[in-house]
């Protein structure tokens, strides 16, 4: 596993271990060695996860549309930062450029990414292994509500998402998953 995507919230939110967590996140995928690739902004979420792997000496490629870069939201300080048209784009060079996706927590932009990708593997269109860093159970009511779907005839058999209250437990479950080309 070279690359881990990172899809998180361009707040902070309420929660200071939240944020601890995003930190966690990005220090932890520069210290294995591998890069992050993100949504390219320098606020919330986002920005603390490319800081600390930056800070821990990573390779951050931040993938922002030029809307987001008018409104002065790129981070400035990145390995590589990719301009990109619009939304739908931002996903498909942030899914091209990684091995496996984390999602940690966020608003409905972090749910659409992470929506796309699991509809995308469930289409059979990727393999790469996708988990949820469940801090302070933020996800613990969308896994149950997967566990509906798939027993409600919804899911095309049985989602495989990864998830875990711990940062390192779940990277390696991520690598324990990842299929390479």
């Amino acid at each position: 596993m070279r690359h881990v995507a990172v899809f998180c919230g361009a707040n902070t939110g309420k929660d200071p271990l939240i944020l601890e967590a995003a930190k966690a996140v990005g220090r932890t995928i520069a210290e294995r060695g591998m890069g992050v690739v993100y949504g390219g902004g320098h606020v919330g979420l986002m920005g603390a996860v490319a800081d600390a792997a930056l800070q821990a000496g990573g390779e951050v490629l931040g993938v922002i549309p030029g809307f987001m870069v008018e409104k002065e939201l790129a981070h400035a300080g990145l390995t590589k930062l990719m301009i990109v048209h619009d939304m739908h784009e931002r996903k498909m060079r942030m899914h091209e450029r990684s091995d496996a996706v984390i999602a940690l927590p966020g608003g409905f932009g972090t749910m659409d990414e992470l929506f796309e990708l699991l509809t995308w593997r469930q289409l059979g269109l990727h393999a790469k292994p996708i988990g949820l860093l469940n801090v302070n159970g933020f996800y613990t009511p969308l896994l149950e509500q997967i566990v509906r779907m798939e027993r409600d005839g919804f899911l095309h058999g049985p989602t495989r998402v990864l998830h875990s209250d711990d940062v390192g437990a779940l990277i390696d479950r991520l690598m324990v998953e990842v299929v390479m080309p």
